[in-house]
């Protein structure tokens, strides 16, 4: 493996790490390297490539084995997959032969694959619904519900968001660049609501609103801001995949384009579109 801040080599006496590498740009993919007996977990449908000696299993829920005994603990771990907007399955790619083998993993949407020591956040990761990509074996995928109604409402991610816990590496898929912020106690940030894409068990998670009535009526940016306070880290993504759906969808509408300057709160979506026909969009 090169050595590369989006690299890692592994730590023997930690339990739960694994070798890898994320490599690309835009479109990025993450490398892993087992040693003979190691595991990595991973989202259905993720994997780009492995080599022979690792074999493969599907499993009913996450595969962390914290699930509890039978089948009722299994399907329990399986439902909560299912509520945060992933699959009831999860494979799981263990080396069965002799030396170093390598399997990769990629993200399904245009962004950065974002790699986590969950030990170092203290065992607790809240993201957005879809951002599990791919783990060491060991971490477990839950549910954290929101509390507050309105954060739930406006919040961008409603009331159900992933939680992942454990002491090992997790790698989670956020929309375009990512920044990590870290606040202070009391420390507050506004963003976008779209662009929350995960933060640590320690921060305060609500809502805000956006400024005056005509700020959230001709502002653009919605009727409410995230509102996030410290103490802990934040993880914000310029590209919610949403947004990029929203302006796929738009270029693809017989008037399409952007529609800048309105909302559709009160039904302004139709000024926009008579807008662009007559002006076209800036």
């Amino acid at each position: 493996m090169s050595n590369n801040p989006w690299s890692h080599s592994r730590n023997a006496a930690i339990a739960d790490d694994v070798d890898f590498e994320i490599k690309g740009h835009e479109l990025q993919f993450v490398e892993i390297e087992l040693d003979p007996g190691e595991s990595a977990v991973a989202e259905a449908g993720a994997m780009v490539w492995k080599d022979a000696s690792i074999g493969m299993s599907t499993v009913f829920g996450d595969g962390s084995g914290q699930q509890g005994g039978g089948f009722m603990g299994k399907l329990l771990g399986a439902g909560k997959r299912l509520v945060t907007g992933e699959s009831l399955f999860t494979t799981v790619f263990t080396h069965e032969g002799r030396g170093k083998a390598r399997v990769a993993f990629a993200a399904p949407i245009p962004g950065s694959i974002l790699p986590i020591k969950l030990d170092d956040v203290g065992g607790q990761l809240i993201c957005q619904k879809d951002a599990f990509l791919c783990a060491a074996r060991g971490v477990s995928i839950g549910v954290h519900f929101q509390q507050k109604i309105m954060t739930g409402l406006f919040g961008g991610e409603g009331f159900i968001m992933q939680r992942l816990e454990g002491d090992g590496w997790v790698f989670v898929q956020m929309g375009g660049t990512v920044i990590e912020k870290t606040l202070e106690p009391g420390e507050e940030l506004h963003i976008d609501t779209g662009c929350v894409a995960a933060f640590t068990s320690g921060i305060d998670f609500d809502v805000t609103r956006a400024g005056s009535v005509k700020s959230m009526i001709f502002g653009g940016e919605g009727v409410f801001f995230a509102r996030l306070r410290g103490p802990g880290k934040v993880w914000i993504q310029s590209l919610p995949f949403s947004r990029l759906a929203g302006r796929m969808m738009a270029a693809a509408m017989p008037y399409g384009g952007q529609n800048r300057g309105e909302s559709t709160l009160l039904g302004l979506g139709a000024v926009g579109g008579l807008a662009a026909m007559i002006g076209g969009d800036d």
